[in-house]
């Protein structure tokens, strides 16, 4: 081990291999009881961080979330449910704690995370998510990253590029380029 360190709910240590001198980081947390989260088919299933981690990146895709964001997100849930003191949970408990989560960070991920975690089946139950959305006034969205609206974003012009079958040379918009 080379560096060790806590961060946040973790101890972090730097780790170097004897055999090959390969460097790489692990994160040890302290395991309380273990969590088992009660599947709406009637299975069992042990609490997977990295599952719920998963399920909330797919979310956010494509969406001005930071990854320190969803960390967040899913150790208040964890801490949340070691708190509750059983070792059993219903899985709707874990999907109300993340889609309240993510209501106050992104309408967006919220509603794409509602849509898996309510199962939708038809349009009606995911449009009625969405209008409950637009009635919420105190849900706050965030900002694109540069801050602008997208109605004040300007298109990205391309210049197009041909080139002389006879002399070989190109032409960017009328001028000449060797």
């Amino acid at each position: 081990m080379t560096d060790s360190r806590v961060v946040e709910a973790a101890v972090r240590r730097r780790r170097e291999c004897e055999k090959c001198g390969l460097r790489f980081t692990t994160y040890e947390r302290a395991q309380t009881t273990a969590l088992w989260i009660g599947k709406q088919d009637g299975r069992r299933e042990e609490f997977n961080r990295d599952k719920l981690v998963s399920g909330i990146t797919k979310a956010c895709a494509k969406r001005p979330i930071l990854t320190k964001d969803i960390e967040k997100i899913v150790e208040d849930v964890e801490s949340e449910l070691q708190s509750l003191g059983r070792s059993e949970i219903p899985s709707n408990v874990v999907g109300g704690m993340v889609t309240e989560r993510l209501k106050n960070l992104d309408r967006v991920a919220y509603v794409r995370f509602a849509s898996v975690y309510r199962d939708f089946q038809h349009i009606e139950s995911f449009t009625k998510v969405v209008e409950d959305l637009r009635d919420d006034t105190d849900a706050e969205q965030l900002p694109l990253i540069d801050g602008l609206p997208p109605e004040n974003k300007r298109p990205i012009r391309r210049k197009r590029i041909t080139k002389n079958k006879n002399t070989g040379m190109t032409a960017k918009d009328g001028g000449i380029d060797a």
